[in-house]
């Protein structure tokens, strides 16, 4: 799960304090974890910006799932949650998801501030990875962000990875499944999205 020593030496390489927190993406058991392409900044070859946006693929998909769920959720009963959208799990964990559907009866009107959500969602969506693999393996951090945020009491977390084309689901009662992404995905309540088949209809060569 733990990347190598290696990957230990590139950071130790750097001053972590004089990394901003503005190139924090995640913090995982007190371990802060990069935004890709940090080193970059670093170097001054790119700007914060240059870095904090995803790629036209992934805002597309993720304007397609999105545009499923405000059509078909119950709004009066849930909130839907984009931007990176803060979870605050303990004072050693702060994690982001790009699409977090939370129940309005737990993230209730009195819980909503301007800090990170100290209440987990019911759902997580999480488009590709967002940082720099330097202390974990690809693997790795799928597997222990996601088994965080099912702890904390999320029910479903689904993972979509352009590279592979594929489409992880993972819950606390059934065996986490990964499939390609031409599959109907049930996010929640009968609402499903199917990725690969949106993408080809739509003519995509990455379908």
């Amino acid at each position: 799960m733990i990347a190598s020593s290696n990957s230990h030496n590139v950071l130790s390489k750097i001053a972590v304090k004089n990394i901003p927190d503005v190139l924090i993406h995640e913090i995982i058991d007190g371990i802060p974890l990069y935004r890709k392409g940090y080193r970059d900044v670093l170097a001054k070859t790119k700007t914060v910006e240059d870095i904090m946006g995803c790629s036209s693929l992934q805002f597309f998909i993720i304007d397609y799932i999105l545009g499923i769920l405000y059509s078909a959720i119950n709004r009066e009963k849930y909130i839907i949650g984009t931007n990176e959208a803060g979870l605050h799990l303990d004072k050693r964990n702060n994690l982001s998801g790009d699409i977090v559907i939370f129940d309005k009866d737990i993230l209730t009107i009195n819980k909503i501030d301007k800090h990170y959500s100290k209440v987990h969602p019911k759902i997580s969506i999480e488009m590709d990875l967002d940082i720099e693999l330097e202390t974990f393996t690809k693997k790795g951090y799928i597997t222990i962000k996601t088994q965080k945020l099912l702890d904390f009491g999320t029910e479903k977390v689904i993972w979509f990875l352009t590279e592979p084309k594929k489409v992880m689901v993972a819950t606390k009662d059934r065996e986490w499944e990964t499939f390609d992404w031409d599959r109907d995905v049930e996010v929640l309540d009968g609402i499903s999205c199917n990725v690969g088949k949106y993408l080809k209809e739509k003519g995509s060569e990455f379908a």
